[in-house]
């Protein structure tokens, strides 16, 4: 871990459950597989920030004890089918962070079997009330700590968290303290760690040398996508400073550069060491500011319940960039789970097509490549993947041990 200087400590600590390790494999996902296709959709618009339709979506605010949160939610919970919960980034919102995503037809495809549920940190929704002077921003740990108010609200059993950078974060955090409430993390450009002395003193000198939306651009994308792909970021710079009320942001960005390391270790390195018990899948670009600390995050994880995706040609929102690819690791990271869609072959039927049913199949645990000791953990919801090809036909991915 790269120490710079003295941590700063403004946070209070949490404490946090012991971690069971869990048995799901590592793994590299080629990107040369067919997408997931489907005929039916249920998104009208496919803009890649502010949807024009969005009948199917509803909006909540939601008590915590930390305060108010904007949650948006589409359909209902399905039997003991976890919920997707979604975290954006800082400088972002739900929307401008995920509708690319989720807009895509074969993301559509997977998540219309589940409950969808978009979290905006407080403040940073469209349209947000400007918070009073001196209003204090809830901490990092606050943040995950408002999260089982939501799921709690809306009646879900146990989520599938996809967050982004700061959300992810957020989301670790909450996977860390409640274990239990979690099925499966999907983390993009996630930093484990907190900033030093000299890391705090150089982003107040950005702060001071350049505008909000500039500091928070350098923070999404890298200084090649800035020069190269200016159209996009373009777009970023006048949403950012539109969309989102500056000065509820600027709390934002300031509480998620006071944060702390995330308080985990990978199992067997320290005595007694606590971990992301759940599944994760690591995201990243390979052109991606993040890249460093989602390196070091995996350094930190069970390897044999982490995949780490690396995603060629793509930047520092790859849910944005590659949304094809990103869909398609999801839905094996799904398949890993026990969540399966089956569905026909385009090329061999004639006529409609039924649309994917995702089923949860009992499968038993599978031996870990790099521990002939890896116990079951006390979650018996989690499953690795199976011999059989069920329904999807074989998966092809290469298994690989984290070093």
């Amino acid at each position: 871990m790269k120490v710079l200087g003295h941590k700063i400590e403004l946070l209070t600590g949490l404490l946090l459950q012991e971690v069971n390790m869990a048995g799901m494999n590592e793994m590299r996902f080629t990107e040369e597989k067919p997408l997931l296709r489907g005929q039916d959709t249920e998104l009208e618009s496919t803009d890649t920030f502010l949807s024009a339709v969005d009948t199917d979506w509803k909006e909540h605010d939601v008590e915590t004890p930390y305060g108010m949160l904007h949650v948006v939610i589409r359909g209902s919970p399905k039997g003991n089918r976890p919920a997707i919960l979604t975290y954006h980034d800082v400088g972002l919102n739900h929307k401008l962070c995920f509708n690319t995503f989720f807009n895509l037809e074969d993301m559509q495809e997977i998540s219309k079997h589940f409950v969808v549920c978009h979290v905006d940190a407080p403040g940073q929704q469209a349209g947000a009330s400007q918070f009073p002077q001196g209003y204090q921003y809830p901490t990092m740990e606050q943040l995950a700590a408002m999260l089982p108010s939501v799921i709690q609200h809306f009646g879900f059993k146990y989520v599938i968290g996809i967050g982004v950078g700061a959300g992810a974060y957020v989301l670790a955090k909450f996977a860390l303290i409640f274990p239990d409430l979690v099925e499966g993390l999907v983390l993009i450009n996630i930093d484990p760690n907190g900033k030093g002395w000299i890391d705090w003193a150089a982003s107040k000198l950005s702060g001071l040398t350049s505008s909000l939306p500039e500091t928070v651009l350098s923070h999404l994308f890298s200084q090649e996508e800035m020069m190269n792909n200016t159209e996009m970021v373009q777009s970023y710079r006048q949403q950012i400073g539109s969309v989102i009320n500056q000065y509820n942001l600027q709390l934002f960005w300031n509480m998620y550069n006071s944060r702390r390391d995330l308080e985990m270790n990978r199992p067997g390195t320290v005595p007694n060491a606590k971990t992301i018990r759940p599944p994760v899948m690591l995201v990243v670009g390979d052109n991606a500011p993040a890249e460093e600390g989602v390196v070091e995050c995996n350094s930190k994880l069970d390897p044999t319940n982490t995949t780490f995706l690396k995603m060629a040609d793509s930047g520092g929102l790859p849910q944005l960039t590659q949304p094809g690819k990103l869909t398609e690791a999801f839905k094996y990271f799904l398949q890993g789970m026990g969540y399966i869609a089956s569905m026909k072959d385009r090329r061999q039927s004639v006529g409609a097509v039924p649309s994917a049913s995702m089923t949860r199949l009992v499968r038993s645990r599978t031996a870990s490549l790099t521990s002939a000791n890896s116990m079951d953990g006390a979650r018996p919801r989690t499953c690795t993947h199976s011999e059989s090809s069920e329904a999807m036909g074989q998966i092809n991915h290469t298994m690989e041990v984290s070093c």
